[in-house]
């Protein structure tokens, strides 16, 4: 799409400069940055809350999974939802606020399976407002590179992922209360949502498909998507099947004496650095070279595996950086290369589509490592390594198969 317009007017015009989507990427992105800060605190802490609460570790477990699991397969309805009623904006919204509700809301709880529906609904609501807003983003990425707008939102993102785990660590430092470190939480939750709601006012376009737009972006009717779409769905999903969750990484920490309690979050929150520079790097380097590029750098995370469950302290901190840039990178990727491959009207419902299938196999793969770690870490490493390195199969096709159709 051609953007010659701005969407920072109170014109009808659906089109943008490329210094009005710059600027939109990154109201965007100090939104995440608040969003991230809130709920990545509270995810740093909440294992040992639910724990202190009375919850067992298989509890805590089920918990996790089911929660990661509805905050992905969701996303398919949400994004079916936003293309089928081009309600970006409301949908978005009431996702930000459900989830900037529930994270300080676990100040106010005493009992663990209450504290676990508040965790759910926090997944809920990020699965409710992010594809919607990605459609919002991929709009700005049409002007300034879809690499270059994912990558610099994922980057802000990023630097409150980090800082969100290092206030919880403060303010448990100080206090050595949860309720007060959730409490504190709800400072960036407030600022979360009335920065959203001054974007919406700013941009109240963002979003916006004509009849005009639809038709000549491929058709109101169509609903196929592309092969080279589900070839990247495969080996998105390998990827994530041997990605291992944080959860994983930290019991081993943990169990092998690795690390020390106190160093966990602050270990979560470097890994969250690095994620903001490799999602930079990413962004730039996709923009370049196509979706080639996943194909060296996935090979090369794909080392963080050995180097965290076999490897001392210092190549434990050498796999975790290799696991927060491979979080930077599949999240900068993901959503510009769909937005290369989607036209515009439908990419909602690719961006949940694709994230379901994303969060089943992560889900999935987080059941299968963590089983296999009780009888095996080197059958652990085995099989993460081996499912990312697979991945460039599938890979490799769909970025032949959009080559060809550039």
């Amino acid at each position: 799409m051609n953007y010659t317009g701005t969407m920072d007017d109170e014109s009808n015009r659906t089109s943008m400069s490329a210094s009005g989507a710059l600027r939109f990427v990154v109201a965007f992105g100090i939104v995440s940055l608040f969003a991230d800060m809130t709920y990545e605190g509270m995810r740093s802490i909440s294992g040992p809350y639910l724990a202190l609460l009375g919850a067992t570790g298989a509890a805590v477990g089920m918990v996790a999974g089911i929660g990661e699991l509805l905050g992905y397969t969701l996303r398919l309805a949400s994004g079916s939802l936003a293309d089928r009623s081009r309600w970006y904006w409301p949908i978005t919204l009431v996702g930000y606020v459900v989830q900037m509700a529930a994270v300080p809301a676990l100040a106010l709880i005493g009992t663990w399976p209450a504290a676990a529906a508040l965790i759910i609904l926090e997944r809920i609501g990020k699965a409710t407002r992010n594809p919607p807003r990605d459609v919002m983003l991929s709009q700005a990425g049409e002007s300034i590179g879809q690499g270059w707008a994912f990558g610099l939102h994922e980057a802000l993102d990023q630097i409150g992922a980090t800082v969100g785990p290092l206030l919880a660590a403060l303010v448990l430092a100080q206090r050595h209360d949860y309720h007060a470190a959730f409490a504190w939480l709800a400072v960036p939750a407030t600022i979360t949502v009335l920065l959203v709601l001054s974007v919406r006012v700013r941009y109240p376009n963002a979003g916006r498909i004509t009849p005009a737009d639809a038709a000549r972006l491929g058709g109101v009717n169509s609903s196929r998507l592309p092969s080279a779409f589900w070839w990247y769905c495969a080996g998105a999903a390998l990827i994530a099947f041997g990605f291992a969750d944080y959860a994983l990484i930290s019991y081993h920490f943990a169990m092998s004496h690795l690390m020390s309690p106190a160093s966990v979050p602050v270990l979560y929150a470097l890994a969250m650095g690095t994620a903001g520079l490799g999602s930079l790097a990413a962004g730039r380097w996709y923009d370049r070279r196509g979706l080639v590029m996943l194909l060296p750098s996935t090979l090369l995370i794909a080392a963080y595996a050995p180097l965290v469950f076999l490897g001392g302290f210092w190549a434990a901190l050498g796999g975790m950086v290799l696991w927060g840039i491979g979080l930077g990178v599949h999240e900068t990727v993901i959503a510009a290369a769909i937005a290369h491959m989607v036209p515009t009207h439908r990419r909602a419902r690719a961006y949940g589509l694709f994230t379901a299938i994303f969060g089943v196999a992560w889900f999935a793969g987080s059941a299968i490592l963590g089983s296999l770690y009780d009888h095996s870490v080197g059958a652990t490493v085995a099989v993460a390594a081996f499912t990312q390195i697979l991945a460039l199969i599938p890979i490799g096709i769909a970025a032949k198969q959009l080559s060809r159709a550039v």
